[in-house]
């Protein structure tokens, strides 16, 4: 397996592996994310690759100057298991510390309780904290 930096080649792979991870919704456009995070820290989004090529993983990143996130974190049904996930947040988190920052955050829908123990497992945390947000932009 091999961690390399997301190229727009990889967009419709990676698009499906989002939506078979169950990661995009209605209100949010996987390809304006993409077209987003290519314009900001670019080198954060990345992809796991095997030795054919086929993506594993991937994970998107990024550090405002005070806290790194940690979004779209996706592996293929039948890499689970594998260290993908694993690998792919131990890659950003060390391109965050690189960039200086001092603590990534990330969000996990409430009933996806598999994946908060994954976190767990990898030393994160439930922070004692309300998530709020609010939309600026439209993307349907």
């Amino acid at each position: 397996m091999r961690i390399r930096p997301f190229q727009p080649e990889d967009t419709d792979a990676v698009v499906a592996l989002w939506e078979t991870a169950g990661l995009t919704r209605p209100w949010n456009d996987p390809l304006q994310d993409i077209a987003r995070k290519a314009t900001v820290q670019p080198h954060l989004f990345v992809v796991a690759e095997d030795e054919t090529g086929r993506i594993l993983g991937s994970v998107m990143a990024g550090y405002d100057g005070h806290r790194g996130w940690m979004n779209y974190l996706a592996t293929n049904l039948d890499a689970r298991g594998l260290g993908v996930g694993r690998a792919l947040v131990a890659h950003v988190e060390a391109g965050l510390r690189d960039l200086g920052c001092p603590k990534v955050n990330l969000q996990v829908r409430s009933g996806n309780a598999q994946v908060v123990e994954f976190y767990r497992r990898l030393g994160y945390e439930i922070d004692d904290t309300v998530d709020l947000g609010k939309r600026l932009i439209a993307d349907v």
